[in-house]
């Protein structure tokens, strides 16, 4: 049963402790072990952890960090947040009808995400009828019906819209975009449309290819790893192993990141006895505490020196590359004044960065979220491209670009078509391989089908795993369009808030996840999957599924095909349900790279995806060559009384999943309301450290003021003018209109906000509302030049 029981927590137990630093060590494996155990008791721990990102066991659920070769890996090859994320879908508590008949969705509604996600798995499926209060179990054939129903009743195929999150097996994702191209539309939105979007952008304009130019073993052999906005302690901590052994091997680290997070510190290997009683491994040998949103101007900064020192590999520019001299004459006028203004940066640190670059032959640079979410997200990643061409870093032993994934197959979903910009080549494969033309008119991603929701424009909204409301920006928009749907479709393992925002009808249909058996008509099944570093893997489950009741995702989503479409073009869904090697098989046809997918990926460790650049420094750009790209150093212009405020995980939380209230390397217990400030900041603004704070931005384009309640000052190592806070609970505050140029990501590491002491204590929540005499007070005098950007064009 689940442990519905237990009250929600309360923000009146925050408690606030010293920055740790160095990240893991002993007390990883402490809590790790811990909660595996309460969540799934030793026999169950025993089955998963030791079978976790093992060439026969299952992927790890959580980040995409690329495992070592078979012959390398550990017994124990997870970190602490993927034991966090095993125990959390591996629980032995259960979310049955009896707890949904219990619980109103209004009552449900009132619970953190937290706590709900403390309730187990759901082990039936469940509908909200129309005017309903509750949740009530349906049989699978009538939920496939309903859906089936609700597409064919749609004025337009274009009226839909289907979501992917980065969990979803490489088959499930192939037959989903086969299913929703067949029923007529490109509405593919994805969970990289929020983050990374800026990345695959940037690099398909510059190189060629979205994905990163290295493997696992160039991190190992690297004299020099950037890491750009970026937190690997907490959200890809696997990686500090790599940087262990990059260092052992003589690489030195430049750490660039507002925070000063204790996993670029300093790094405890658990597995080693210097990391249980010993020091430990220094990670950063070198860290730039940049601005929120002064990226830009850095690696500008750093390129204007590496031109003046003439620092650069000029084979590989001639040869391999167009538009350098453009950029030569535009980094060589770099305005030194502005670049340490907007950086926070001095000069003498920004040389010895450059000065650690102009020494090195073979560099990796790193980034994640800290780069992409913002409004010149894509201009970033292209300046980051732009020093790795310098010196000529592609295609080179040790060397090349590495955006680091924070879901564990989100590329593999991207690779096997969930795209709602699918190029013109992908399209065609599909059609020679299943005979209809799918659709060629670009599609809606996240921030577009929000659009379209509030609109009116989309009356049917399915997500094939994650939890939409939570994730996308501007909250309460959110839940208004979501609310005026006549469906709303979640596949799902454990309960979350957008089972309880939902439409006027609203499905909960209950998956199998990564720990688990899937057996079809065929036998045992396996699935694939792709990490950061391109290399694709099988990945099978140790435990009985959760309940009887539960189906696969391949299953789920064949069925709705054969609900909703029936033997149109003769598509084989039955066979591709009872046996994935027909997925596999029609994915070696139709995916570029995937030739005798079968027999590659099942070997041990997999195989690895074709990337010209880095194979053969072949470049499939509009010229045919890398490509530099000059761009104008913007940023974010902050008023007089004003804060940039970045959004960020807890160490205790995978996305939207909340494991836990122990953010312990920056020192946060038992709550999560808090906004991290320089302590100049604090008294600059007439706070105190402790005191709580509503927090407020006011997007002019809306004219809409947009605020969250009752978040604790906390008293930080950040630079002064940038701030910090966790999402979900920030999300209200970056408005639906704030998006990236060219990849419309939005905008959450760029928020301007300003502080006013709470009135009261507020137990939480956020309020949008029309321009008001208190709100006009709050944000009058900003001179906003973020402001609302036209709708990207869409690229190919």
């Amino acid at each position: 049963m689940a442990k519905h029981d237990e009250g929600d927590y309360s923000e009146a137990d925050l408690r606030v402790k010293g920055q740790k630093d160095h990240a893991a060590g002993p007390t990883a494996v402490a809590v790790s072990m811990k909660r595996a155990i309460d969540h799934m008791g030793i026999k169950r721990t025993a089955q998963t952890l030791l079978k976790l990102n093992q060439a026969e066991g299952f992927d790890c659920m959580s980040c995409a960090w690329p495992d070592p070769d078979v012959g390398h890996r550990h017994a124990a090859e997870f970190c602490e947040n993927g034991a966090k994320a095993v125990a959390e879908e591996a629980t032995r508590d259960r979310a049955t009808p009896e707890f949904f008949a219990e619980h109103s969705i209004a009552e449900l509604d009132t619970r953190s995400e937290y706590w709900l996600g403390q309730q187990g798995r759901i082990t039936h499926p469940m509908v909200k009828r129309p005017g309903a209060t509750h949740y009530e179990p349906i049989e699978w054939d009538e939920a496939f019906e309903l859906i089936a129903a609700e597409l064919r009743s749609l004025a337009s195929p274009d009226e839909a819209t289907f979501y992917t999150s980065g969990r979803t097996s490489n088959e499930a994702a192939f037959a989903y975009q086969l299913f929703v191209r067949a029923f007529g539309t490109n509405n593919l939105p994805d969970c990289s449309n929020m983050c990374h979007e800026s990345t695959s952008i940037a690099l398909q304009e510059s190189i060629g290819i979205g994905k990163a130019s290295v493997t696992l073993d160039d991190v190992h052999t690297a004299s020099v790893i950037v890491i750009a906005g970026q937190n690997p302690g907490t959200n890809h901590p696997r990686m500090l192993s790599a940087l262990e052994i990059a260092k052992e091997n003589g690489a030195k680290i430049i750490s660039i990141n507002p925070l000063r997070e204790a996993g670029l510190v300093r790094f405890k290997n658990p597995q080693k006895p210097s990391g249980v009683i010993g020091h430990g491994t220094a990670l950063s040998d070198l860290h730039l505490p940049v601005k929120v949103n002064g990226d830009l101007a850095l690696f500008q900064a750093i390129g204007s020196l590496l031109v003046e020192w003439d620092a650069l590999d000029h084979e590989f520019i001639d040869t391999y590359s167009t538009g350098f001299d453009q950029w030569r004459e535009h980094v060589s006028a770099v305005d030194w004044d502005h670049v340490i203004e907007v950086t926070g940066l001095s000069r003498e640190l920004i040389t010895e960065a450059a000065q650690m670059l102009r020494g090195s032959t073979r560099t990796v640079y790193c980034w994640a979220m800290g780069l992409t979410q913002h409004r010149n997200g894509v201009a970033t990643i292209k300046e980051v491209v732009n020093l790795a061409l310098a010196q000529g870093n592609i295609g080179r032993e040790g060397a090349g670009l590495l955006p680091v994934r924070g879901h564990s197959n989100v590329q593999g979903d991207r690779t096997m078509g969930i795209w709602e910009r699918p190029p013109a080549h992908f399209l065609d494969a599909l059609q020679k391989e299943f005979g209809f033309d799918p659709p060629r008119e670009h599609g809606l991603d996240v921030v577009d089908s929000l659009r379209a929701m509030r609109d009116g424009k989309v009356q049917f909204f399915m997500a094939l795993g994650g939890n939409f409301v939570q994730a996308v920006s501007d909250t309460d928009t959110a839940v208004a369009a979501m609310r005026k749907l006549r469906l709303t479709v979640q596949v799902s393992t454990k309960v979350n808030r957008s089972h309880l925002v939902c439409g006027e009808t609203a499905l909960i249909l209950p998956t199998k996840g990564r720990t688990e058996k899937d057996v079809q008509a065929s036998g045992d099944q396996w699935i694939s999957v792709e990490d950061s570093t391109c290399s694709v893997h099988a990945s099978r489950g140790p435990l009985e599924p959760a309940s009887p009741q539960l189906k696969s995702e391949v299953d789920i989503v064949t069925r709705i095909a054969e609900a909703t479409l029936g033997d149109q073009y003769d598509l084989q869904w039955k066979a591709m349900r009872d046996d994935y090697r027909v997925i596999r098989r029609h994915i070696s046809r139709v995916v570029p790279g995937c030739e005798d997918y079968e027999v590659n990926v099942r070997r041990p460790g997999g195989m690895i995806m074709p990337h010209p650049p880095r194979d053969s420094r072949t470049f499939d750009t509009k010229s045919g060559l890398a490509e530099f790209v000059a761009s104008p150093i913007e940023v974010v212009h902050v008023p007089e009384g004003h804060v940039l405020l970045q959004t960020m995980r807890s160490h205790d939380q995978y996305n939207t999943t909340i494991y836990g209230l122990s953010d312990r390397y920056r020192g946060i217990e038992g709550g999560r309301k808090v906004i991290f400030l320089h302590p100049d900041d604090i008294t600059a603004f007439g706070l105190q450290d402790g005191q709580l704070v509503d927090i407020t931005t006011r997007w002019l384009e809306d004219d809409v003021v947009r605020r969250v309640h009752g978040f604790r000052v906390v008293s930080y190592d950040t630079p002064r003018g940038s701030a910090a806070a966790y999402y979900p609970e920030t999300n209200p505050l970056v408005p639906l209109d704030s998006t990236a140029i060219g990849s419309n990501t939005p905008t959450s590491k760029s928020v301007v906000v300003s502080l006013t002491p709470s009135a009261g204590e507020h137990t939480g929540g956020s309020d949008a509302a029309a321009d008001s005499d208190a709100a006009t007070q709050d944000a009058t005098g900003a001179d906003w030049s973020h402001k609302k950007q036209p709708q990207p064009e869409h690229l190919s």
